[in-house]
């Protein structure tokens, strides 16, 4: 307060009180920019190559994984008798060489050779025939796929990030003041803590802006929740802000190792054997060396450096656990998978971390499920998860207590429902404005700032900003499932989808569990809950997430030519290369006549007309 005063003087109280009501609507201002910046940029899928079909139908082919069948499910639909619903996979690497795998019955084979279980190689000319069906391959160069980028927007409604970074320094300001006025702990440590923030995304931006990077949301939404969590810091232990720093630009730098990382798929499907093998080490190293804090063992401290290894694994569970088209097909690989994952579960169980064991099964589902397209599969997890929760609840104590109390917390207010009902008390007290970053009690209350911290944003920031909290999250949930359809490859799309599906779970549980609509399992809200390893997690996996950007120069797996980049007033023109199915209307070749030639079969005719759009 003396330094409030000091700047501003009689009039540091009223403006710390009128920032108690401007500081929510920053917040639900910068979460519906960045959504609406998001989901309302339209744009068309990248094109790879051709497929040249009988009848002069060309077949385009939009990612780097491509299944080819008469399926309405493929990548590229061909309805033909001697065509299986799923005939073949086309895999594009990062130096731009193609693959075919056959996957039915049917044959499959390139310049007259069969593919065998090991695929062959693709290159562009070569006839490809699939069952009776003979096509051509045409791959396209840099200069070929820059000139059929059309990216479509909406004129006049694209946000732009400046902007919202704008507003979300404001809202960094307005907190620095509050806590400075309402927290008797606070100094001016905590005041540089939150200028060195800002400094921190404004020079994040500035580097990749002019590095012809685009597409900022994902981490303004990702900054704006570490705002929230840095004032959640400075509130409960005043003295940790340049630690919390520390954390916060860790995870940042780990954030930009893996987005250069993942410009080249080669180089991490070669490391996940090595990322499933650190992940187990991980784990060991939890269960010989992890002091038991609050019922879980988790917790290991080297050097004087206390840091949770589960948290970790969880960028090792997404890295090992996201696959390739190639092994998808496999039966082994799922299986592997399977393994992998009951142990990292059966490690948590053992720590009784079972909050995080949720966090992983629930993700292992949806990885499972995209991996294996198979109901079977899943309805066979959560049966034998079943089993497990049953012995579970049969000799954990500490477990049945957590269930028991769940719904009824007002029955025991002063012991086993003692921190749940001081939650929900502080959150309703705190109305939609909150009363002011600092100025809250609940914040005392064991585990406040971690499993709880729902409660504490809620009574400090008010109702809205702990909802614009929630929202973005889902937000970036919406972003990724947008973008599934339309992955480069499914190893981005299967990453994405799991990196997101643990920050949703984590959402669900601690929100819902501090509100005792789901039991307590005291697990951290993203970005927001106190604590390094959870912070440095969390933007790791927000990596995943921007990996699976399908906007111009916005993506870290590939860079669009900018030239291409589109933007307000870009002409929309018709897709001319509609989705299939496309129908070559039977065995017919419709002109194209196979005749022997060098490589076993050529073509008589013209060269197919350029795409053009």
């Amino acid at each position: 307060m003396e330094l409030t005063e000091l700047l501003f003087g009689e009039y540091a109280g009223l403006l710390a009180n009128v920032s108690r009501y401007i500081a929510p609507l920053l917040a639900l201002l910068i979460v519906v920019r960045c959504v609406r910046s998001m989901l309302r940029e339209r744009y068309e899928p990248e094109t790879w190559a051709y497929l040249y079909l009988p009848g002069e139908v060309m077949v385009p082919l939009r990612h780097w994984e491509c299944i080819v069948g008469k399926a309405k499910s493929t990548d590229a639909c061909i309805t033909h008798d001697s065509i299986d619903k799923l005939h073949a996979c086309l895999i594009r690497d990062a130096a731009g060489g193609w693959t075919v795998y056959n996957l039915g019955r049917g044959e499959t084979q390139v310049n007259g050779r069969t593919v065998a279980e090991g695929g062959l190689p693709l290159a562009d000319a070569d006839v490809l025939t699939l069952g009776d069906v003979p096509a051509r391959f045409v791959d396209l160069t840099e200069e070929e796929r820059a000139s059929l980028l059309k990216y479509r927007h909406r004129p006049g409604r694209l946000v732009r990030p400046a902007g919202t970074l704008l507003l979300l320094t404001v809202f960094q300001l307005l907190l620095a003041l509050q806590q400075l006025t309402y927290n008797p702990d606070a100094d001016l440590l905590c005041a540089m803590g939150f200028a060195a923030l800002a400094v921190l995304q404004w020079v994040y931006f500035a580097v990749l802006r002019t590095s012809g990077q685009r597409g900022f949301e994902p981490e303004l939404l990702a900054f704006f929740l570490s705002t929230v969590g840095f004032s959640v810091a400075v509130s409960s232990v005043p003295g940790a802000v340049l630690k919390q720093l520390v954390f916060l630009a860790a995870g940042v730098g780990l954030f930009l190792f893996f987005g250069i990382w993942m410009r080249d798929l080669r180089r991490m499907k070669s490391m996940r054997l090595p990322a499933l093998v650190a992940a187990l080490v991980f784990l060991a190293l939890n269960l010989v060396l992890a002091r038991v804090t609050y019922g879980a063992q988790n917790w290991v401290e080297i050097g004087g450096f206390t840091f949770q290894p589960s948290e970790f694994v969880k960028i090792l569970y997404i890295y090992a656990g996201a696959a390739t088209l190639d092994r998808l097909f496999v039966n082994r690989n799922l299986f592997f998978f399977i393994g992998f994952s009951a142990a990292c579960v059966g490690a948590l169980a053992l720590m009784n971390d079972f909050g995080t064991a949720l966090v992983f099964f629930v993700t292992f589902l949806v990885i499972s499920f995209m991996r294996s397209g198979s109901f079977a599969t899943v309805f066979l997890a959560i049966s034998a998860a079943a089993l497990g929760v049953f012995l579970v609840l049969t000799v954990k104590p500490y477990v049945i207590a957590r269930f028991a109390t769940w719904g009824h917390v007002w029955e025991d207010v002063y012991n086993k429902g003692y921190q749940q009902a001081r939650a929900m008390s502080a959150a309703a007290s705190g109305g939609f404005f909150g009363h002011g970053a600092g100025n809250g009690w609940f914040v005392d209350i064991v585990a406040a700032d971690t499993d709880m911290v729902f409660g504490v944003v809620c009574e400090e920031l008010g109702l809205i900003t702990g909802l614009s909290c929630v929202a973005s999250i889902l937000a970036l949930a919406a972003f990724v499932v947008r973008n599934a359809s339309s992955g480069r490859s499914s190893y981005f799309v299967i990453a994405a989808c799991g990196a997101v599906t643990m920050m949703m779970t984590q959402l669900a549980l601690n929100v819902f569990g501090t509100m005792d609509i789901l039991p307590f399992t005291g697990v951290t809200f993203p970005f927001v809950s106190r604590g390094g390893s959870s912070l440095i997690s969390c933007w790791a996996l927000l990596a995943f997430i921007k990996g699976s950007d399908l906007r111009a120069n916005a993506s870290f797996a590939v860079k669009r030519p900018e030239k291409f980049s589109g933007g307000a007033g870009v002409e929309e023109v018709p897709d001319a290369f509609p989705d299939g199915p496309y129908d070559i209307g039977g065995p017919d070749t419709g002109g194209y006549v196979p005749t022997d030639g060098p490589d076993g079969i050529d073509w008589q005719r013209e060269d197919p007309p350029e795409a053009t759009r």
